[in-house]
């Protein structure tokens, strides 16, 4: 299918993961991506693996210059953005009593502020060239409740939703939908160290408490990277014309709302 045909897309973190997975989906349905990485190995073999629809970006979505070099580089190159996904985020786990200042600035300066500041640049981008352009956040289900040891990273993922919902309501005037996913546990490279935090604090074996997530998933496993493409692709697509402002749980039935 070609529902992105003549689009193209900047995607936040895919080199590996969540965000490649959504770029080999948009290149098949016939866009063309900018994968946008601080990692430029990995960015440029992913690049290279998807053929010419895919180009690599460097991006730290820390530093606001890096953020608007990235942006200008994709748009030079497609001659303009309609898709931006924000999927760049980081996981931290702790006890309340133990939650370290720096790495709380770490992880809300990638997961909210990164989410913002990026979708700030390329929303003046699509505003100035009168693009009716798509804003996808990635949140998590983690956004929806807190979780004992996980805080940080839940307080990040509630705020994605809550400026998308903000995004949203003021960007629609410019014809720009903003909507979000709110994956569950997803399976991958990134589980690894999520699974280690457990291991640590909840002082489990390695290994057990993806085990115990996936037990506890509704579908009957966790999910996949590939899971998800559908509904990235149909945000970006025409039949969310209509679509503003919401968070859609893929998550193999974890939270209802």
């Amino acid at each position: 299918m070609t529902r992105l045909a003549g689009k193209s897309a900047l995607i936040t973190g895919a080199a590996r993961g969540i965000g490649r997975s959504f770029a080999e989906a948009y290149v098949a349905e016939g866009a063309q991506v900018a994968i946008a990485d601080i990692d430029m190995a990995r960015a440029e073999a992913s690049a290279s693996a998807l053929g010419p629809s895919a180009i690599a970006v460097r991006m730290d979505v820390t530093d606001q210059s890096s953020i608007d070099a990235a942006v200008e580089k994709t748009a030079e190159t497609f001659g303009q953005i309609d898709i931006l996904i924000n999927n760049a985020a980081l996981f931290t786990a702790a006890p309340i009593t133990e939650i370290d200042r720096a790495d709380y600035n770490r992880v809300f300066d990638i997961n909210v502020g990164g989410c913002l500041f990026t979708m700030q640049s390329v929303a003046r981008h699509m505003i100035e060239r009168g693009v009716k352009g798509r804003i996808i956040n990635m949140a998590s289900q983690a956004g929806r409740r807190g979780e004992p040891l996980v805080a940080v990273y839940c307080a990040t993922k509630a705020a994605v939703i809550s400026l998308t919902q903000s995004a949203g309501l003021n960007l629609i005037e410019h014809g720009i939908n903003v909507n979000a996913i709110a994956p569950g546990v997803v399976d991958g490279e990134h589980w690894d160290g999520v699974d280690a935090f457990f291991a640590k604090y909840e002082n489990k074996a390695p290994g057990q408490k993806k085990r115990e997530v996936a037990a506890g998933v509704p579908y009957g496993r966790m999910g996949r990277p590939e899971d998800l493409t559908g509904m990235a692709v149909f945000l970006a697509s025409d039949d969310a014309d209509y679509v503003v402002a919401q968070c859609y749980n893929v998550d193999g039935g974890q939270w209802m709302s």
